[in-house]
């Protein structure tokens, strides 16, 4: 890590511990068991991608049982616990083309019958600042676990979270294995130490405004930043306008898909969005622009840095993220239970168009749309209370030059997921 980031770095966490303008986290620990809490989450996954061009489908369907069990903190100046996640999964039928990063395949391509995955973790806490070690989901712009497959990307290492300012969170992390949705390797994607660190800070109910970095060892560096404010309006209605973008520097050794330069050393990429969403009552409509810079496009994934590392609104089964692309949204929300009609059930549509695309020896000017639609409908009360069946589909289509060999490819994809959470105690 440069020593720059290791001296802003100490300042936040420095200042964090030193700080206290709350109350004591720890203070309230009421025990071990007292505060343990445990919860097992059912999934049948399934997604459908309906090729084009001559290209392979690909499909999966399993089921899984995702485990997640917290102990309590035991009393004291200092507090300690444990804690576990992991999943157990089957495939369903034959699966003879899967794929989609859902089920992990043997050495042939044959899909996995059945597998299971996970670890455990230990936990100390003073104050308000705690520190884990050990296997973790992680929700970090710069670090972010896959979540949108059958089960979460699952890393191992240290974070530490700190609350010592009231309405300031600082955090602080390295991590050594990276385990993606579909692999039984806990270390499959081969990371060999990713450092974290970062704050969001609550100015007040209306206005958050964050930074993260990733420094990840002969791969990339990492930074981002956001920027979020909401407008109250009349009626209940209101106004948000948001700011987010990233700026990577990829080292030799990292893997990248649309690069334009031949010069390993000096791949640089910069991708920002602007949205403003209106909301008034169950409508929210909101419009994005997006663009990216540099000389590579917004690769992320690929290099152990999180399936899920992109905080940006034109994100759907494309991310709008080729070299020099430019892309604007549309996107329309509905919440049928403030019509009165079936409270729990949203809809949501948009359509993301991205032109100005440089494909490397082929054309600056490739373009990709894309049209996307999904219904969840979630149990509102009774014993299938949290229940939640989402379906969704992407009607994707890009210009010759930015096919398969470039991208995603002509693609019709379905996913539909079904959740039964259960809490175990």
């Amino acid at each position: 890590m440069l020593n720059a980031q290791k001296l802003t770095l100490a300042v936040l966490i420095s200042a964090a511990i030193i700080s206290s303008a709350q109350a004591s986290e720890q203070s309230e620990a009421k025990g071990f068991v007292e505060d343990a809490n445990g919860s097992i989450l059912f999934r049948t996954g399934y997604i459908s991608r309906d090729k084009k061009n001559g290209v392979d489908d690909t499909s999966s369907f399993a089921q899984t049982a995702i485990v997640n069990i917290e102990s309590g903190f035991t009393p004291g100046i200092v507090g300690f616990g444990v804690g576990v996640v992991g999943d157990g999964s089957f495939k369903i039928g034959e699966n003879k083309n899967a794929g989609n990063n859902m089920i992990p395949q043997h050495n042939d391509g044959s899909a996995y019958d059945h597998w299971a995955r996970g670890g455990g973790s230990v936990k100390a806490r003073f104050s308000n600042t705690t520190v884990r070690y050990g296997t973790q989901v992680l929700d970090i712009p710069v670090l972010a676990s896959n979540t949108a497959r059958l089960v979460p990307e699952y890393f191992t290492g240290t974070l530490l979270t700190s609350h010592e300012i009231k309405d300031l969170e600082v955090i602080a992390g390295k991590f050594t294995k990276d385990q993606y949705s579909d692999q039984v390797n806990t270390d499959g994607r081969h990371l060999d130490r990713a450092i974290v660190w970062g704050a969001k800070y609550k100015f007040d109910d209306n206005l958050n405004a964050s930074y993260y970095g990733l420094d990840s060892k002969d791969k990339l560096e990492r930074h981002y930043v956001n920027v979020n404010y909401k407008q109250p309006l009349a009626n209940d209605s209101s106004l948000t306008y948001d700011f987010s973008g990233y700026h990577t520097k990829f080292d030799e050794g990292a893997s990248t898909y649309s690069q334009t330069t031949d010069d390993l050393s000096n791949r640089k990429n910069n991708i920002w969005a602007i949205s403003t969403a209106y909301n008034t009552g169950p409508h929210n409509l909101m419009v994005a622009y997006q663009q990216n810079s540099g000389n590579v496009g917004y690769d992320y994934g690929e290099n152990a840095d999180g399936g899920q590392s992109i905080y940006l609104p034109n994100s759907y089964l494309s991310d709008f993220i080729g070299n020099d692309e430019k892309s604007a949204q549309i996107q329309y929300s509905l919440d049928f239970g403030k019509l009165g009609v079936l409270p729990g059930l949203n809809w949501t549509t948009a359509f993301v168009y991205g032109w100005d695309i440089k494909v490397k020896g082929l054309t600056d000017d490739a373009e990709e749309h894309e049209f996307f639609n999904q219904v969840k409908y979630t149990v509102q009360s009774g014993f299938a209370k949290d229940a939640s069946l989402r379906i969704r589909n992407s009607y994707y289509r890009a210009s010759d030059a930015y096919q398969t060999n470039a991208y995603i490819g002509d693609t019709n994809e379905w996913r539909i997921f079904l959740d039964i959470p259960v809490k175990l105690f």
